[in-house]
């Protein structure tokens, strides 16, 4: 009686001890598979990203370069739109992005142009102060890095929906400077929203203090684009869809208007211009060789395949490169790896694999023998 008690004591041990070990087993690959898809894979496809080379080398010129990074279009979700699930996903995705390209490249200055908020041009006072709260959060920063940010339509509302007070709003919490110079490196920041052309109080005030800076300036950065017909002409990886392409532009919609854009060329002759608005990547060729970059969403709610611009600037050169974000189709498909391979565990501790294995064994010797 004691040897049998003995060996049911045994068994069970033996049983708890090959639980546990599953168990531990599963652990180690979730904690893998988070490890890599929420942490690491960030540093991976950001550590490829280099800072393009001027022309002219600064040093060898006299002149001091300047590393800014340029992304648009964050769309943080606010309390009427989105699933928090969602929410929480984006933001996480973010927020790693965001301080990981900070850790590794080392920019001086960040320029957010435009659609920082998804709701910014409805939210109420305490929706505005809580989507606020979580911006700061996600884009903090060393002080030693400037932040620079642009208002987009969803922020302050297109034409018809902006006010003085959602631009005050806006410009209360991030700098409401236009005119803004570094290493002797001139930017505006336009607010393309209010550049109607209708002669509205806002629109008139806009155009004014563009005009008033305009002796001054050799560099543009703006939310919308600068007017174009469709993205027709527009190529690469983050473009918009091919079957996006051909779709014509609603002029102050999709892009300012041409008499707006031969304005803002006209007044700002700069050398280069950078938008966001369109969510897609996009080069054009204005008149007098102004190049217009458009700068894809830097979120994954809107792209597979976020990416946002290094640029390496001096008073008289520029050099443009782009740093693509973790492909949201490789998250997932790792995810669903890692799932595969907890069945593949789960079955095997159950011993559930063995016969399909030793069938497919029997019939392989029976083939080779025939």
């Amino acid at each position: 009686m004691a040897l049998i008690r003995l060996g049911f004591g045994r068994q069970h041990l033996c049983l708890l001890r090959r639980r546990s070990f599953l168990l531990s087993k599963l652990i180690a690959v979730v904690f893998a598979a988070l490890l890599f898809c929420e942490f690491l894979i960030y540093y991976l496809v950001i550590f490829r990203c280099d800072w393009p080379e001027v022309k002219t080398p600064a040093h060898n010129s006299g002149q001091e370069t300047l590393k800014a990074m340029f992304l648009a279009d964050t769309h943080l979700l606010g309390e009427i739109r989105g699933h928090w699930l969602d929410k929480l996903r984006r933001e996480w995705q973010m927020e790693r992005a965001f301080q990981t390209a900070l850790w590794l490249l080392q920019p001086e200055v960040v320029f957010i142009l435009g659609d920082i908020f998804d709701e910014g041009k409805w939210s109420s006072p305490q929706a505005w102060a809580d989507d606020v709260e979580r911006f700061q959060k996600i884009f903090r920063h060393p002080r030693h890095v400037l932040l620079k940010v642009v208002a987009g339509n969803h922020d302050i509302g297109f034409h018809y929906q902006m006010s003085t007070y959602k631009i005050k709003r806006f410009e209360k919490v991030f700098n409401p400077e236009r005119l803004f110079s570094w290493k002797g490196i001139n930017f505006v920041m336009v607010n393309s929203v209010a550049l109607e052309g209708d002669g509205c109080n806002l629109c008139s005030e806009a155009e004014a203090e563009i005009i008033d800076i305009s002796h001054k300036l050799n560099c543009s950065r703006e939310h919308f684009p600068l007017y174009r017909r469709s993205d027709a002409n527009c190529s690469g990886d983050d473009a918009a869809p091919l079957e996006e392409r051909d779709i014509p532009f609603k002029e102050r919609y999709d892009a300012l208007s041409r008499e707006a854009s031969q304005k803002l060329l006209w007044w700002l002759r700069p050398r280069l211009v950078l938008s966001g608005h369109t969510h897609s990547a996009c080069e054009v060729l204005h008149g007098a060789g102004t190049m217009e970059i458009s700068v894809p969403s830097f979120s994954w709610r809107n792209r597979n395949n976020p990416s946002f611009i290094m640029g390496m600037l001096t008073p008289t050169e520029y050099a443009l490169a782009k740093c693509y974000l973790p492909y949201e189709n490789t998250v997932l498909a790792t995810y669903c790896v890692a799932i595969g391979f907890l069945v593949v565990l789960m079955l095997a501790h159950f011993k559930l694999l063995a016969s399909p294995l030793l069938f497919g064994w029997n019939l392989l010797r029976k083939l080779k023998t025939t």
